[in-house]
Formats: C-alpha cells, sequence, structure tokens
C-alpha cells in the first residue's frame, strides 16, 4: 500500500468521522408549515367596482362611537394614551363632517370640530381656544397635539372614497402577510392591494392602498400618501358589520404617524342615510374665546378675547 493511499485514506476516514458525529457540522429543526386559510378572488375591475358602490351608497353617517387616543412617539419622546371617552361623528358627502368629544364622567365638550372640506374650525373649551384654518395647513404642534386634528383627515379615513376614473388609476397586486392565529401559530393570509395613482399639479403620484382580505373580499386597511409620497394616514378597518344594507367597520383606527397621534373609533350607535341639515354642521366662535388664525402660509395669528371685541 503506497503512502499516497494511506493518506487518501486518512484523509476519507476523518471526513467521515466528523460527519457522523452528531452536532458538529451541522444542525437540523423542524420547521413549522404556515397554515393557510381559504381564499376567495376578484378581479381588479371587481375590486374598483365595490369600492365605487360602497361610495356612492353613503351619503350621511351618524355615529356614537367611545374615541381612544394616543399621542407621541420618536419626535416627542414618550407616548401618552388619552382616556376614553364618548364622542359624536356627523358626516355628510361630499365633504361634511363634525366631530364632538366629550370629557369622561362629566361629559362636558372636549371638543368640538367641524369642516366643510377644505376650512375647518376646532373647538377646545380647556384651553378656551377656538382654531380656524384650511385643512391643508400643517402645524405639528407637539405642545398641543389636539390642535394638529383635522376633520378632513377623520373624513378621508371613515369613508374610501371612489376611485374617480378621469384623474385616478388602480393597479392590483397580490401579497401574502405573516400572522399568528390565537394560539399563536404562524399563520400566513392572503390580500389584495388596490394601488390608486392620481393626476395632480405636479404629474401623477401615489395618492392611497386600499388593502382587502381575501378571507372575505371587505377592505381592511388604507393608507393615504401625501405629496411626498409619505404615509399621511394610516387607517385600519375591523369588525364589518351589515348596517342598513351597507357594509361597514364598526371599529376605526386612524393613525398619522407624522403628527404622532392615533385615534381609534369603536361605534356605539351606527345611523347611515339619515338627513342631517346645514345647521348640524355649524360651529360658531365661542365668547370669549382666544381665536387662533391658521393660513395656507402656515403663520399662525393669535387673537385674544379682548381684541375680538
Amino acid at each position: 500500500m503506497s503512502r499516497c493511499f494511506l493518506f487518501q485514506f486518512r484523509i476519507v476516514a476523518i471526513l467521515l468521522a466528523l460527519v457522523l458525529l452528531p452536532g458538529c457540522l451541522f444542525r437540523s429543526h423542524k420547521v413549522e408549515q404556515p397554515i393557510t386559510g381559504p381564499v376567495k378572488t376578484a378581479t381588479q375591475q371587481e375590486l374598483i367596482d365595490f369600492v365605487n358602490s360602497q361610495a356612492a351608497k353613503i351619503q350621511t353617517m351618524q355615529a356614537a362611537a367611545d374615541i381612544d387616543t394616543n399621542v407621541g412617539g420618536a419626535k416627542k419622546g414618550k407616548v401618552i394614551e388619552y382616556q376614553q371617552i364618548r364622542g359624536y361623528v356627523l358626516l355628510r358627502q361630499p365633504s361634511m363632517l363634525r366631530m364632538v368629544g366629550l370629557a369622561p364622567l362629566v361629559r362636558n365638550t372636549a371638543f368640538d370640530m367641524v369642516s366643510d372640506g377644505q376650512n375647518f374650525k376646532l373647538w377646545i373649551p380647556s384651553k378656551s381656544r377656538f382654531i380656524v384654518g384650511r385643512n391643508d395647513v400643517v402645524t405639528h404642534n407637539l405642545a398641543q397635539p389636539l390642535e394638529n386634528l383635522r376633520p378632513q383627515h377623520i373624513y378621508d379615513a371613515l369613508l374610501i372614497r371612489a376611485i374617480d376614473p378621469q384623474n385616478e388609476i388602480a393597479v392590483l397586486e397580490s401579497d401574502i402577510h405573516a400572522t399568528t392565529d390565537a394560539k399563536g401559530h404562524p399563520l400566513q393570509e392572503s390580500d389584495y392591494i388596490l394601488d390608486v395613482v392620481r393626476k395632480g399639479e405636479h404629474g401623477w403620484s401615489l395618492s392611497r392602498k386600499i388593502v382587502f382580505s381575501r378571507t372575505d373580499l371587505l377592505p381592511y386597511r388604507q393608507l393615504l400618501y401625501d405629496e411626498n409620497g409619505e404615509v399621511a394616514t394610516n387607517a385600519v378597518y375591523r369588525d364589518h358589520r351589515l348596517q342598513d344594507g351597507i357594509n361597514f367597520p364598526w371599529q376605526i383606527e386612524i393613525t398619522r404617524p407624522q403628527e404622532e397621534y392615533d385615534i381609534t373609533l369603536t361605534m356605539v350607535k351606527l345611523q347611515l342615510n339619515q338627513p342631517l341639515p346645514d345647521e348640524k354642521f355649524v360651529l360658531n366662535q365661542p365668547p370669549g374665546a382666544e381665536v387662533v388664525h391658521l393660513d395656507k402660509s402656515q403663520s399662525i395669528e393669535v387673537q385674544s378675547p379682548q381684541s375680538s371685541h
């Protein structure tokens, strides 16, 4: 037996010993396959038709709701959870909204705001401040989080508006996201996403994403984007119920990441398509209130109670 053969034999023997030695070169573990539930299918046009038909069905909404609010995040350095309050929401197409929040226990007005789609008014009795301005004026006032509220943001999240064929294009994509079931087992859920691109003054841009669960083909999330392509509003829809012949979510979570606030509305009572006259959307300046004027240049003019007379 030659030295070369002996050397090769020893190398093979060493390699076999290493391979057969448990746990030296590799380990194996069981991979639990995620559970995939049954899915429904729909075409791009069917999803667009669903969105447009739902938008056309709802002309007014009035609701009593429990309101949970969180304020803060990385910018503020902390998160403040406010005590749940009862509130009332009035909505009328195409752009009217009023929302009133009541303080806990005493049920005095915590805030009252109204919008006609372009301009808004916000009354905060505890601070005796009456804020007026345009919905597109953003202040990012971390010291006064309630002053960042804009009725139009609530309106845009409450209703998924119709896809306008003249100014919008919707593109369909499929997605799978990982989650867990009630027992913590891995679960895969399939989604359809309508990417809605809108034509604006500066060309085409991503306007929103409408996410449908393929379990029931209902929208459970809507992402709205600003002109810079950043997420402006993240709305999550839960607990869909058939109300007055319309499938409507009874819990809506509205997150504004740039202003760092989160509002969750849990419906207590809901009525759709009942008459709502103009006077329901009138909010007059209270006597003695400090008036804050916001304009498009984002300057702030504060009018003292004395100068308002």
